[in-house]
This record gives C-alpha cells, structure tokens and sequence, in this order.
C-alpha cells in the first residue's frame, strides 16, 4: 500500500494485471482514466499486480483528454482527440519489465502530445505565480487578467478553486522538505511554508494529505 499524494494532477492508468485499489475502489483491468486529485488515496498494490500509467500536470489532463471524471473510470472507446489508448494498452500487456513498458509510453506520447499551447495563457501564468508563492489568497501583481477570471480558468480546467491549489501546493512543499529533513522542528516548517502555527499545518495535513506532518 501506498500514499498517492495529492499535486492536483489527472492521470491515465493501464492496470495490466492483478488487483489495484485506490482507497476502497477496485480498479478493474484496461485503461482508467483518474479524476483530478484533490486528496491524497492509498493506492493498494495485491501479489502479482501489474500498473503503469502516465501523469498529467495540473490542467494538462482536461487539456488532452477533454473532459473531466468525478472517480476512476474505465476507457470503453478511444476518444477522437486522444487515439491508439487500446493499442497503447495491449502493447503494454505484451511488454515484458518495466524499461520495456516506460519506452513504450515515451514513443507513444512523442507521436500523440503535442504540449505547446496547450493551456490558457493565463491559466499558465497563474499557476507559474502560485508555484513561486504558495501562499493562499495571493496572486502575482504581473498577471494581465481579473481575479474573477482566473478563477474561472480553475474551476474549468482544473474543477478547483486558486485557493485550494495553493493549498494542495503548500502541504505538498511541505512534505518534500519534512522528507528531505527528518530532523526538522515543525513548528518552524509551518512558519517556513506559511501556515499560521504547527496545529494549523496538521490540520491541513491531515485534510489534503490524510497524514501529519509527524507520521511523515
């Protein structure tokens, strides 16, 4: 068992074989389309399971795939504007380790993504703001449109508020650095990244990453 971290990110699945769960949906075997991740899941991996998958960037998801899910759904027919999944899945199952399946995926999405422009500009400048500053609430001065707006290019693309990124950012941060130093005083990281005191931080922790920061 595993803890899939919430980054607001979309994914494609190709469970291969075996037994997946994510929290307590069985993932059933083909291709599976992931909602936007707003929480953190405990993805259950059972003996002789098989997955890969590919991972969008926060709105690149609904930027390729065209529509957004409410839970794992499973792939019945090849959308127009994203071809060869079924393919892409079978070719998969055929491969026999990993490098084999990672090169797979790297040719097919060399020949079907073309990632230029895939995004409202800006959306784009937006989420390059919040990733310089994590803190609720704020938005870089040099973006040219409303806030109003940006919060409609979120919630259409990303099915999230600004806010609510930002606060999936902000505990992410948080776990990355709490990762890299075991030995940190929380009560400075939760100065360090914004949060008003510690008890604030596990709160968060605990609404977004179903974690605290102790237990990481």
């Amino acid at each position: 068992m595993k803890l899939l971290h919430s980054e607001a990110c979309s994914s494609i699945w190709f469970s291969l074989a075996g037994d997946v769960k994510i929290g307590d949906t069985p993932i059933p075997e083909g291709v599976i389309l992931l909602p936007v991740e707003k929480v953190s899941e405990n993805v259950s991996l059972f003996p002789k399971s098989q997955l890969a998958g590919i991972r969008f960037q926060p709105a690149i998801g609904y930027a390729v795939i065209g529509q957004h899910f409410d839970q794992p759904t499973a792939l019945t027919a090849d959308p127009a504007h994203l071809p060869g999944l079924s393919q892409l899945y079978s070719n998969l199952k055929s491969d026999h380790d990993n490098v084999s399946r990672v090169n797979t995926l790297q040719r097919w999405l060399s020949r079907h993504f073309r990632l230029t422009k895939t995004i409202p500009g800006p959306l784009k400048q937006a989420l390059e703001s919040f990733n310089e500053n994590a803190t609720p609430g704020v938005l870089n001065e040099q973006i040219s449109v409303s806030q109003r707006h940006v919060e409609r290019l979120f919630k259409h693309w990303m099915e999230m508020t600004p806010k609510q990124y930002q606060r999936i950012l902000r505990v992410k941060r948080a776990i990355d650095y709490i990762r890299e130093h075991s030995r940190a005083n929380l009560a400075e990281v939760a100065h360090q990244f914004g949060f008003s005191d510690q008890a604030h931080m596990t709160r968060e922790f605990r609404a977004i990453a179903r974690i605290t920061p102790g237990k990481v």
